[in-house]
């Protein structure tokens, strides 16, 4: 599946609309507010829901402490911040015009007020507005390309690349800078200007992304050069395997001699492309609200803006929003190129919200849909792989694997993946072959080393081999506590407690609260004849909540210590 970073031009990032979502922006689906009792309980009620991302419900109480004092601007501010974030524009739009009069130098209200403006079809109005906007603090990097495109729109071609060159005095713009100018370029009729800069943007991209292909090729065809565009097309699918659903239709429209229309059409189109770009570059975790709010700009400006419902989708989802992000990515329109991932992500969604059978049963539809596609398959198997449903995820592998035409090196993860499926079903001999064929696709997997040499460990197979093939593990990921844990297991069952323990000490360092990781240490130390610890790490073991079968084996160590040692070379513990 290809992911919004390969789709987007700069990351940090069905069916038809249903509740909660609107032809605009992405309304919340949270629960009503509850009655309050004074402005103080609103306005606390409101930092409590803001916490849970309840943007929605934050603003409601917001604004019920703003019917006491309405001229209080920073309650302004965040009450309109937080209508902006859940996508209600009309409200987000009144409180914008509020807050300007309170603070004439509201940056995001002033751009808010202006694709209102732009909206309604007031180029000249919007075109004003963009020059009286700030180029300091939140609009530093979206003023210049917001004045660009507001420029083009009144046939001010100078201008607009003076304004473009405003993000020369950031260090990561250019090819962003240069994306733009190709587009508005392109709007201007500049044909040549505009192609010069998409064979910049596609000669500089070391992994083409989609949006850079799409723009690019879609300029190609209408301007009567196919083969360049097909060759576009064609770079992106080698570099980007997994992307079918999105490259197939253009090349379909290549031999059919379909031409595409613009991808912008006009001044609002380029402003929502924009606001987006400016969304994705602040796809972070710091900046993870104000990307929210620049995407639900941008699809103010362009509903079917499929790339920017994802990303509001995607923020949801890292937000523990689950239902909205479940809504948003239902509301994509089922006719954009879009649609498929977005059914794949809505799959993951409903089973983190233990809606398992729902999600395998949409999988399963995915898979008929498209025989040839492994992708369905592989998440399925997935999904019942984290809910313990081994025996078929394993099924579920079988047919991915039967759908891959042929296999490359990436496909090591579907190999390690079927091999843990069927390690968990008790078929061994197929889960190591599995593994040692990861193995020959990726010979430095860390994870894959780690695994085939614990599981050998454990069966007292092939020691000195899984040793080294852990050690390797430790080497590449040496801050991985699980794999620093299966070192210290290894030389606990080849009988060097110290070594054992020291490699287990460190483990729990990184994992403390582990329950496996303190019940190997406990029997390191036991080993190591150090009772009063090893019945320390055994009572923090059952602290952590480990599974039912370990809970019996280490209450009975605790009662009764460890058995003598095992024979050299059998397994142990």
């Amino acid at each position: 599946m290809a992911g919004l970073a390969a789709l987007a031009l700069v990351a940090g990032c069905a069916q038809a609309p249903s509740e909660g979502a609107t032809t605009r922006g992405v309304s919340q689906a949270a629960d009503p507010p509850v009655p309050t009792a004074s402005s103080l309980g609103s306005y606390l009620a409101g930092g409590v829901a803001q916490r849970d991302h309840d943007y929605a419900g934050a603003a409601e109480y917001l604004e019920r402490a703003l019917k006491d004092d309405p001229d209080n601007l920073e309650l302004t501010r965040r009450a309109f911040l937080l209508r902006l974030s859940a996508g209600q524009m009309d409200r987000a739009n009144e409180l914008a015009r509020r807050l300007v009069t309170l603070d004439p130098s509201a940056g995001l209200a002033s751009l808010v007020l202006l694709a209102a403006q732009e909206k309604a079809g007031d180029e000249a109005g919007a075109a004003a507005a963009a020059e009286r906007l700030s180029t300091d603090g939140l609009l530093r990097f979206s003023t210049p390309l917001v004045v660009a495109w507001t420029r083009a729109g009144q046939h001010d071609a100078k201008g607009a690349l003076e304004a473009l060159d405003r993000l020369d005095r950031t260090r990561g713009f250019e090819q962003l800078k240069t994306f733009h100018l190709a587009l508005i370029e392109d709007f201007l009729g500049q044909t040549e200007a505009a192609s010069a800069a998409y064979k910049k943007i596609i000669a500089g991209a070391e992994r083409l992304n989609w949006r850079s292909a799409d723009m690019a090729g879609r300029f190609y065809e209408r301007h009567g050069q196919p083969a360049e565009a097909k060759a576009i097309y064609e770079r992106f699918a080698k570099e980007n395997p997994g992307s079918a659903e999105l490259v197939a239709p253009a090349l379909q429209r290549i031999a059919a001699g379909t031409i595409p229309p613009p991808a912008v059409d006009g001044v609002k189109d380029g402003l929502a492309e924009a606001l987006f770009d400016i969304a994705s570059v602040l796809n972070q975790r710091d900046t993870e609200d104000l990307s929210l709010i620049y995407a639900q700009i941008s699809l103010e400006l362009e509903p079917k803006h499929g790339l920017a419902r994802l990303l509001v989708a995607e923020i949801a989802d890292s937000q523990d929003r689950l239902q909205d992000a479940l809504v948003t990515y239902r509301s994509i329109d089922p006719s954009s190129p879009f649609a498929w991932q977005a059914r794949l992500r809505a799959a993951e969604v409903l089973d983190q919200l233990d809606r398992t059978d729902e999600a395998v049963t949409e999988l399963n539809k995915m898979a008929a849909e498209r025989p040839n596609s492994a992708e369905p398959l592989i998440e399925l198997g997935d999904i019942l792989r984290g809910r313990n449903r081994f025996s078929e995820a394993v099924t579920a592998y079988d047919g991915a694997i039967a759908r891959i035409p042929k296999i490359e090196a990436r496909h090591w993860a579907l190999f390690y993946s079927r091999g843990i499926a069927l390690e968990r079903s008790n078929q061994w001999p197929r889960a190591e072959a599995d593994f040692q064929h990861a193995l020959e696709l990726q010979p430095d997997q860390p994870l894959v080393l780690n695994y085939l040499g614990y599981s050998w460990v454990e069966k007292g197979e092939h020691l000195d081999q899984a040793l080294k093939m852990i050690e390797r593990a430790v080497e590449l990921r040496p801050t991985d506590g699980y794999i620093v844990d299966s070192l210290g297991w290894a030389y606990f069952q080849l009988g060097h407690y110290q070594e054992a323990a020291l490699y287990l000490e460190h483990a729990l360092e990184l994992l403390p609260q582990d329950p496996t990781i303190n019940d190997h240490l406990g029997d390191a130390y036991w080993r190591a004849g150090r009772e009063s610890e090893a019945r320390y790490q055994w009572r923090r073991a059952l602290q952590f909540k480990p599974e039912a079968d370990q809970v019996k084996t280490i209450e009975a160590k605790l009662d009764k210590g460890l058995n003598a040692p095992p024979p050299a070379g059998a397994r142990g513990g």
